[in-house]
């Protein structure tokens, strides 16, 4: 049966796209949605550039399709029209019966009680609006196209049984070929267990193009002065100091070693062992609860708070991989030279940036498009890094569902040049380790 689906401003702000996402249904658009739209195509942010997107998307359906009061085609059954009331409707029970919110909604209660035989359904991202829809007994949906469920995000690693004889095997070869039947996706991380008395275990990735679980690269002397201290630090390593792998995404909660093991894998490449040009570090000018204002200076000094935690791992790892001991060069000889960039992600439009190693920390507080710009800058011979925790959010318009890392990591796991490992174990403190867990 087919429904009818009325859509919020939200949802075209959030993805302009989504008008063709809804398949051989009905799509109402109310006008109130396209007066709200108009307020938005100035902003210079990304719900500017997509208020500018879906109104090209629907002049280019008009000029196709005729009126969009009538109704235009939309894919291959699908069909979507701009509804205009015959008067502005009002909500009797409102605090204020005009505002765009309340008329959209009484838009969806005149179309749901016009047409009772066709399900209609409102489409918003709004929680306190679909409240009200659900109150008013109008069936109402969240957007979820774009989303995630947190909790059912991919670990990364898979659990795999072995005979002991195979365990020895791979010990002693590096590598073994796995039961025919289980199918593992590329660069999937695994923990082989044999089935003895005293069970042994044993790390190690999958290489798709050689049809085999071969051991983990990570160094035994450990990198820039640090070892992994768990099994997800081990393979994350191995992950980031691949070259073949040219994208990987470590998702996990604070403490964890996300930010570190990204910084250490970029320093062995890029600076001492020159497989990059350069290490290109990155975040989101996102404050934690209030900004501090406008800050004085040139635009280094303004960024300096908040680029400071990329600064201070950076010393850290200089110093616990001996490079200051031994006369090496500092940070900022390093940012001199060219051989290490810090920089707001504000500025990454439009730049290409081929072979370089880019760190994007803290991108849980990135759209989907706004991560599908960063990784689509990345020229030949780059690699990029997504660090992120979905549960430390300061962008108002994201959640823990809908960020560009969470939906980064789902929708490229098991592509052949990503990787992807769910980090769970803090190691920061054990006060640390606490408060992730309890508040």
């Amino acid at each position: 049966m087919k429904k009818t689906y009325v859509l919020d401003t939200n949802v075209l702000l959030h993805d302009p796209h989504a008008i063709f996402k809804f398949e051989d249904n009905e799509l109402v658009l109310p006008i109130y949605v396209i007066e709200e739209i108009d307020q938005f195509k100035r902003d210079t942010s990304e719900r500017g550039r997509n208020a500018r997107t879906i109104s090209r998307l629907l002049d280019s359906l008009r000029e196709r399709g005729g009126s969009l009061a009538n109704g235009v085609r939309v894919g291959e059954e699908g069909w979507l029209r701009v509804h205009v009331p015959a008067r502005r409707p009002v909500l009797a029970i409102a605090l204020h019966p005009d505002s765009g919110d309340h008329a959209i909604l009484q838009t969806a209660l005149e179309l749901r009680d016009d047409q009772p035989d066709q399900p209609t359904i409102f489409i918003t991202m709004d929680v306190n609006l679909r409240i009200r829809a659900d109150t008013l007994g109008l069936r109402t949906e969240v957007y979820e196209n774009q989303a995630v469920e947190p909790d059912e995000l991919d670990t990364g690693v898979v659990e795999v049984a072995v005979s002991a004889a195979e365990l020895d095997h791979f010990f002693a070869e590096g590598a073994l070929s796995p039961q025919q039947g289980l199918h593992l996706y590329p660069n999937v991380c695994v923990m082989l267990k044999d089935d003895s008395a005293r069970p042994r275990t044993a790390l190690g990735r999958f290489h798709s193009d050689k049809g085999e679980v071969r051991a983990l690269l990570t160094p035994r002397e450990g990198l820039m002065g640090i070892r992994p201290r768990n099994r997800e630090q081990s393979f994350a390593l191995d992950l980031l100091l691949d070259d073949s792998i040219k994208l990987v995404t470590l998702v996990g909660m604070a403490g964890t070693g996300k930010t570190l093991l990204a910084l250490a894998a970029g320093l062995r490449l890029a600076v001492e062992d020159g497989a990059y040009s350069r290490l290109l570090v990155s975040r989101p000018v996102m404050p934690m609860g209030r900004d501090l204002g406008y800050l004085p200076g040139d635009v280094n000094e303004k960024l300096g708070p908040w680029m400071q935690p990329i600064f201070d791992n950076l010393e850290f790892l200089l110093v616990a991989g001996g490079s200051k001991r031994r006369g090496g060069r500092g940070v900022d000889d390093l940012l001199q030279n060219g051989q290490i960039e810090v920089e707001p992600l504000t500025y990454i439009r439009g730049r290409s940036l081929p072979h370089q190693y880019v760190i994007v920390d803290e991108a849980q507080n990135l759209t989907p498009h706004e991560v599908k710009t960063v990784i689509t800058r990345c020229g030949e011979g780059t690699k990029i890094v997504l660090t992120g925790d979905p549960f430390q959010i300061d962008n108002p318009y994201v959640d823990s569902a809908t960020n560009g890392l969470s939906v980064s990591a789902d929708r490229l796991r098991g592509e052949r040049v990503t990787g992807h490992i769910l980090l769970q174990k803090g190691e920061r403190s054990e006060l640390a380790n606490i408060a992730a867990s309890k508040l």
